[in-house]
């Protein structure tokens, strides 16, 4: 059989279901609660059959710090790889039972950790169970796969921390585009992480994540190439920022797409620059 190869960063449910059975195929689910979530009673219990959980919060986060869904380290997370099953050579789809939240993080992770061969499922379960593809009840208990090869081989061209964004804030050919609702941005509504300080970065512009996606899947790039280019990114450096770098993923999907590739992810976000005390920020 031949080497599935993935050659753009979103695939449709009828792509998933056409090589369900292809044995260098992984599906990963990565599903998160959103953070201005209150309760997740509304997700469903079924998962896409053959798929493994992605755990971003407990295992594909750095553990050794307050900061949530921080990058972990290459090393750890080869290992959690590993024990996922992954190898190398694996075809890696990734979705949420959202739609379009947490799975474009997943994207960018293996992204930055060298694996190209990655796409995100475009609507992910909502549109999979509106197509009556299959689906299995989840497992609670924790699942065992065959040790996997996965090695990860880190780009650090596609994260940013707090320094690059403070260097960034002056640079005229560097653009940083925010993810969060206008609301927060502007600090006309809290922040749901009560220890942050409400804003933005300087010179910093907003484009609210829900822009980009219609109906929980992604706009056509079409939409999604007119939608930035109103922001006049053309040969800028794009730096993405959220509140804790998970829908900052979601524009760097919308970028790729759209055919741009100078840009980065701010991993810390405002869970970080929120509460730093020698940077600026505006309201």
């Amino acid at each position: 059989m031949n080497t599935l190869q993935i050659t753009q960063p979103l695939v449709s449910v009828q792509w998933l279901a056409e090589h369900l059975d292809h044995p260098d195929l992984v599906i990963l689910d990565a599903t998160i609660k959103k953070v201005t979530t209150t309760n997740d009673s509304s997700v469903s219990n079924l998962k896409i059959i053959g798929s493994r959980f992605f755990d971003i919060k407990k295992t594909f986060s750095d553990l050794n710090t307050d900061l949530p869904n921080m990058l972990p380290s290459p090393a750890s997370f080869s290992e959690a790889c590993k024990q996922l099953g992954i190898d190398t050579h694996h075809t890696v789809v990734v979705y949420d039972k959202l739609g379009i939240y947490s799975s474009p993080r997943v994207w960018w992770m293996f992204k930055i950790m060298g694996h190209k061969n990655v796409a995100v499922l475009d609507g992910g379960l909502p549109i999979w169970q509106k197509e009556k593809l299959p689906c299995q009840p989840e497992n609670k208990e924790e699942e065992l796969y065959p040790r996997g090869n996965f090695e990860a081989n880190f780009n650090p061209k596609l994260v940013s921390d707090a320094k690059n964004v403070l260097a960034a804030i002056t640079l005229k050919d560097t653009l940083i585009l925010d993810a969060r609702s206008s609301g927060r941005f502007n600090a006309t509504e809290p922040e749901p992480r009560t220890d942050l300080k409400g804003g933005h970065i300087p010179n910093s512009k907003n484009l609210p994540y829900k822009t980009l996606i219609e109906n929980t899947q992604m706009k056509s790039t079409k939409e999604l190439s007119k939608i930035l280019k109103d922001f006049s990114i053309e040969n800028k450096k794009l730096i993405f920022t959220c509140g804790s770098g998970i829908t900052a993923c979601i524009l760097m999907l919308a970028a790729d797409l759209s055919g741009y590739q100078n840009m980065s992810v701010y991993d810390g976000s405002w869970s970080e620059w929120g509460q730093l005390d020698h940077v600026p920020i505006e309201k």
